[in-house]
């Protein structure tokens, strides 16, 4: 996630003091367990945005799927658990994250997943996926979630999706707004809670 935000789970090098925890859940009817820590987002247990994301989710057994902004791994694990002949390659700014979400790749049990560390599509510049997945850092600002957005269509495939989820009082109709003028396509699979999950997809 970017770094451009008071520390919670956007600093670099979070410095708050660590209380690792383990968390069961329970995703697509898998079970799945995570390290949590502070310095990441949602270190209590999985937040209503990403559940929702996680539900909507479409990933072919053989997608290339890509967690922008990662956390400790719930999207990017279930992308790779939802595609056994694919990849996952996770990825955030954020060291703390990075180290939970390695950490969880192994308690996973999945050698399709790997973690990358870097600011926005740095880590796999010259990749393209079949997905694009985050839950993005909002408080980092619009500016920095258009930015995830618009990039993220040079890197999908010609018929790649860029999947994200907004909280309505986040500025969700704004959001939806911004990915019709980028994309060819956009639908709202899911919506909830006060979250709407939108999928964009480039068609050309």
């Amino acid at each position: 996630m970017d770094v451009r935000v008071p520390e919670t789970y956007s600093a670099r090098r979070p410095t708050s003091a660590h209380a690792e925890r383990e968390i069961a859940i329970t995703l697509r009817s898998r079970p799945f367990r995570f390290v949590t820590d502070s310095g990441v987002f949602s270190k209590g247990g999985l937040d209503r945005g990403t559940e929702l994301l996680a539900g909507a989710l479409e990933v072919g057994p053989s997608h290339l799927t890509l967690d922008l902004g990662c956390g400790y791994g719930v999207l990017g694990i279930l992308a790779a658990a939802l595609a056994p002949q694919g990849r996952a390659i996770l990825t955030d700014v954020n060291a703390r994250a990075i180290g939970l979400a390695k950490r969880n790749v192994a308690l996973s049990g999945l050698p399709n997943a790997e973690v990358r560390q870097g600011e926005f599509f740095a880590p796999v510049e010259g990749l393209v996926f079949d997905t694009v997945v985050t839950n993005p850092p909002i408080r980092a600002g619009k500016e920095v979630v258009q930015r995830m957005a618009r990039e993220a269509r040079d890197h999908l495939i010609h018929g790649g999706t860029f999947w994200m989820v907004v909280r309505m009082k986040q500025g969700a109709p704004s959001y939806r707004k911004f990915l019709e003028e980028s994309y060819d396509e956009v639908r709202e699979p899911d919506r909830g809670g006060g979250y709407r999950v939108f999928a964009a997809t480039k068609r050309l």
